[in-house]
């Protein structure tokens, strides 16, 4: 029963991350129709940023969230506005390879600038907190707490204001919201916003969590994947429940398979999904 318990604060841990980063890629893809393959590495940028102002400024990593956050908004801005933008109108397999391509430039730039190795936002262990022979430490509650204000403020966001109702539009019929008179450059900057911003935070609990490394965002890539898919891709909602199981199952399996194989779990899940219920468990229901 220990063990249980103790793989189900794991599962949430990592589920809180994962739902953190599917979020932002369900929002872009229910606006811009094009899966996103850099956003993982945008998940990465956005931990190596909030490391900079800890490295720099000897601050502590919630300091330095904001920061990272900010920043890798502002790159994902400015790749769609370099980039993306001048693609929208072809085909979303030209989107979808262009991401790819953005993606291994991000990779390489992190290697080049902070270099292969891994890194820490701190030095020593954290020893957690006992509570029924369940170890808890306290960035286990930071990580939680932390994902539950940011989707309880995109929540508030969708839900009212302006701008959230303009997205939510531009999600169910992009058309008839052209149509209507929403701004559809606006829109799609606060996609990149709020999608961005949501991916560095991701980052920065995961590196929490574990560490920092170039690959850490590409790892996650395919469990974020998959609970976008799971909750039904480009709903929002449905990506913080994908996100949850697929951290729980993740963690879960490892009472039967090697630690090792946990991505294979959620690429198990992904495909039984896409054969069984394509639409995803929220299908019909958008943001």
């Amino acid at each position: 029963m220990t063990e249980f318990l103790q793989l189900t604060v794991y599962g949430i841990v990592l589920g809180s991350v994962i739902s953190l980063g599917a979020i932002g890629l369900s929002l872009v893809y229910g606006i811009l129709r094009f899966p996103h393959f850099a956003h993982g590495d945008l998940i990465t940028l956005g931990a190596y940023l909030a490391l900079v102002v800890v490295t720099a400024l000897n601050a502590p990593v919630l300091v330095a969230l904001p920061v990272g956050v900010a920043g890798t908004a502002a790159v994902a801005v400015a790749i769609d506005q370099v980039l993306y933008r001048r693609l929208r109108r072809v085909a979303p397999v030209i989107l979808l390879i262009a991401s790819v391509g953005v993606a291994l430039i991000l990779r390489s730039l992190i290697q080049i600038i902070w270099g292969p190795s891994n890194q820490v936002y701190e030095q020593g262990i954290q020893f957690p907190w006992r509570i029924m022979g369940v170890g808890i430490k306290p960035d286990h509650l930071i990580i939680v707490g932390g994902a539950a204000v940011l989707v309880v403020a995109l929540h508030l966001f969708l839900q009212k204001t302006k701008t959230g109702k303009a997205m939510r539009a531009m999600s169910d019929n992009a058309d008839l919201a052209q149509v209507t008179g929403i701004k559809v450059n606006n829109v799609i900057i606060w996609t990149w916003i709020i999608g961005g911003g949501l991916a560095a935070a991701a980052g920065i609990f995961l590196a929490m969590d574990t560490r920092l490394h170039p690959v850490m965002g590409w790892r996650l890539l395919l469990p974020v994947f998959a609970a976008a898919i799971l909750g039904g891709i480009g709903r929002p909602y449905g990506a913080i429940l994908g996100g949850l199981i697929i951290g729980l199952a993740q963690e879960y399996s490892t009472t039967v398979i090697n630690p090792s194989y946990k991505p294979a779990v959620a690429f198990a899940i992904m495909v039984a999904m896409l054969v069984v219920r394509p639409t995803g468990l929220f299908a019909g229901k958008k943001a």
